[in-house]
């Protein structure tokens, strides 16, 4: 029975998916609850419009969430895709509106997204990685207003070489800086089975990542699948349990009302 705090829907301009079906699949998947994680990536250099109405957003999520009180929890959360100069606008929507959790995420690295070619121009691929982590430390710098850290190594997705050359302990400073600064901040990190989906083998971030977040201290770890459609709810997972024990949870962590509720496995 466990949750998939970590979703998209039509308000996301990377899916079409209507929010009932996302509902709905997690019903028939049996998960105790969920929470929509809506991009807002403002000033997102693609061609794709990362923004939504959050009047509307909030209308259609509440009436599902009657809809569904029977059924299973849902959350009204976002994904904040973070560059340090919107830090106030940020500041002043999550102080606004009432969400249940908020993720913050590094989409774009200094005007570019990791997810087309153009970032990796004229870079080693381990350069590329390296800057990607950086800017989770610049971030870090500014924002404080989020509750989790969402898919800590986006970037291994569309790296030349994916994850083939990636591993830790290539990175293992710069992580463990990040780690550690998330921890002080009293803030939690995600297990994202989208990795699977994508072909890694791995969740993002690697299990390796999990279990150096729970060494140095770290206890709020959420889950969820980075569903963009029905079919990809709650990816992968027959696998959760084993991947959180291994790292040594024994728990998982939902946000309500932007506080932490514990979970045992």
């Amino acid at each position: 029975m466990f949750w998939d705090t970590h979703m998209h829907c039509r308000f996301s301009g990377d899916s079409d998916a209507d929010p009932n079906e996302m509902a709905l699949a997690a019903a028939q998947k049996g998960l105790a609850g969920i929470c929509f994680t809506d991009h807002i990536d403002w000033d997102y250099p693609g061609p794709t419009p990362f923004s939504f109405d959050p009047d509307e957003y909030f209308r259609t999520l509440s009436a599902l969430r009657s809809q569904y009180k029977e059924k299973l929890f849902i959350g009204i959360g976002v994904e904040l895709g973070l560059q340090p100069h919107l830090k106030e606008r940020y500041a002043a929507l999550t102080a606004q509106w009432d969400f249940d959790q908020v993720i913050a995420s590094s989409h774009v690295v200094h005007g570019f997204d990791p997810y087309y070619p153009q970032f990796y121009i004229g870079k080693t691929e381990r350069e590329a990685y390296r800057e990607y982590f950086e800017s989770i430390l610049e971030n870090l710098a500014v924002f404080e207003d989020f509750d989790v850290y969402g898919h800590i190594d986006y970037v291994v997705r569309y790296g030349p070489n994916k994850n083939r050359d990636y591993s830790y302990e290539k990175y293992k400073d710069i992580i463990d800086e990040i780690l550690r600064t998330l921890i002080a901040m009293g803030k939690g990190i995600e297990i994202n089975m989208a990795g699977f989906k994508y072909g890694l083998l791995h969740p993002n971030p690697t299990e390796e990542i999990l279990k150096r977040y729970h060494e140095l201290g770290g206890e709020i770890l959420t889950t969820g699948a980075d569903a963009h459609l029905p079919g990809h709810v709650a990816y992968d997972y027959p696998k959760l349990a084993g991947l959180l024990k291994a790292a040594g949870f024994g728990y998982y962590t939902v946000f309500q009302k932007r506080k932490p509720v514990f979970f045992p496995i």
